[in-house]
Parts: structure tokens; sequence; C-alpha cells
């Protein structure tokens, strides 16, 4: 078999390099970039602890955001209609309104509940447990949105998987007796795995890029640290991109190891099969 020849797609592809070449030329040797500036700042205390903290955002969120986004999946199954329509309206709301908006909204939820109590309901009495204003700070508020944001989209996430199980494992498994716990945590959840990592570490990756927002409650994450910096020293463009680089090694980071589980958790799956050799036996 002699291969075809794609002239069009090679001529495209040298189009392409061309023009690639030319932009990291331009970028590499236009003193506008300030490269000494960006080297110079690119391990700088607060920038580091900026990079910190915006680790600790992510990791705590999304643990938060998996842990209420797989109750709120199991809620969405449930033969309660109640139960299952109180779930749908949280994925709805929180889905449907921007992360933005509940960050600035739980930042200044003293304004609605100046204090946070615990009593009897619809007027009832009830006992002042502390502050607003003191119980949720900026960095609670900043959690708190990012978490229960991050749970509404990690339900569908994960409800999507539980679905992908089919459904004859788990109707032996009742026949075996098995609590509804019981085949959640042994049969259903180890299944969805293969279905739900590939979009929870696209999520964890949309996180780590998603906590730049809380920079607006004034956290010294990445981005508001590059921002401290560059209000004092007017480097703007060389400090955002300082940011930029830390977020790309970040995501390239986390991008690796979500490779190295999906291969492990799709073992079986998509190996291709092997091909079978038939020997012919001649007869002598």
């Amino acid at each position: 078999m002699v291969p075809l020849k794609h002239n069009v797609r090679l001529a495209a592809a040298i189009v392409l390099l061309v023009v690639a070449a030319a932009v990291a030329f331009s970028v590499a040797t236009n003193e506008n970039y300030r490269w000494g500036v960006v080297r110079s700042y690119l391990f700088n205390d607060q920038i580091l602890a900026g990079v910190g903290l915006t680790l600790l955002l992510t990791l705590i969120s999304m643990t938060a955001g998996i842990l209420l986004g797989t109750v709120l999946a199991i809620l969405r199954r449930s033969a309660n209609p109640i139960v299952s329509t109180l779930s749908r309206g949280y994925i709805w709301f929180f889905r449907g309104t921007p992360l933005l908006v509940q960050l600035i909204f739980w930042y200044n939820i003293a304004a609605l509940y100046p204090t946070i109590s615990m009593g009897v309901p619809f007027g009832g009495p009830s006992i002042e447990i502390a502050s607003a204003n003191q119980l949720i700070s900026p960095l609670g508020a900043a959690l708190l949105g990012l978490s229960l944001n991050e749970a509404a989209y990690m339900a569908e996430i994960i409800r999507g998987g539980i679905g992908s199980v089919d459904r004859g494992q788990t109707e032996a498994a009742r026949a075996l007796g098995m609590s509804n716990g019981k085949l959640m945590r042994r049969i259903v959840l180890p299944q969805a795995m293969r279905v739900v990592l590939p979009p929870t570490g696209n999520q964890v990756i949309s996180m780590l890029k998603g906590t730049s927002l809380v920079s607006v409650l004034a956290i010294s994450d990445l981005l508001y640290s590059a921002q401290i910096i560059y209000a004092a020293n007017y480097q703007t463009i060389p400090l955002l991109i300082v940011a930029s680089l830390w977020y790309l090694l970040l995501t390239t980071i986390l991008s690796f190891f979500q490779n190295k589980i999906e291969r492990r958790y799709g073992r079986g799956f998509d190996t291709p099969p092997r091909r079978v050799r038939h020997k012919t036996r001649t007869a002598s």
C-alpha cells in the first residue's frame, strides 16, 4: 500500500509552525515583557506564600466538594421525592449562579444574619453562638463559596458515574442481602471511579484556577499576592506573567497525576485486544 500524499495538510502544518516560531521569537525578544523582572519575582517569598494558600484552598474546597457532592448524588437518586427534589434544588441554585457572586454573598452574610444562633425554628427560643463577622472570616467565606459551588458540579459527575454501573450488579448485591450503604461502598462507587475520575481531574484543575476569584475578598492567594506587589512597583505585566507561570506549572503537575490515575483505573477497558496468530498445519 502506498500512503496518500496530503499536500494541503503539510502546507498548513508548515504555516502553523512558522507562525508559532514567530510568536515565540516576539515574546522572547520583546523588552516590554521585562523577563528580568519576571525571573526576580518568580520565587519571591510573598509569591510562594500565595502559591501555598492557593494549593490549600484547592485541597480543602475539592475535598469538601467531593464529599458533599457524593451525598447530593446519592440523595438525587433517592426514591423519596422530597429528598430528591431538595438535592435537585441545591444543584440548580449553585450551578445557576456565578461563583464570584456566591463568594461576595458569603463575605457579606453578616448583613443578612448579624449573629449565628441555634434554637427552635419559626421564631422559637434560640441561643446565640457567635457574631457572623467573627465566625465567617474572609478565608471562611472563600472556603464556603468554593466548596458549596464545587459540590453541585461534583454531584452531577458522581451521579453520572453511579448511573454507569450495570444495574444487574446492584440487583445481585441486593439479592445477597447487602444494605444500601454497603452496596454503595463495595459495589457501586468503586466501579464508578473509572467514569468519575476524568471529569473530577478537570474539576480539580478548574478549582485551582478558580481560586483566583478569592482575590476580590482580599485573601493573599497567588493572584492577590502578585497584585499587591505590582501595586507597589507598577510592574503589572511581569507580575501577571509570574502568576500565570505558577498556575501553568501547577496545572501541568495536576494533569500529569490525573493521567496516571486514569490509566490505573482504566486497566482492562482501554487496552486493545491482542492479535492471536493462528498457525496452519500442513499435512505431510
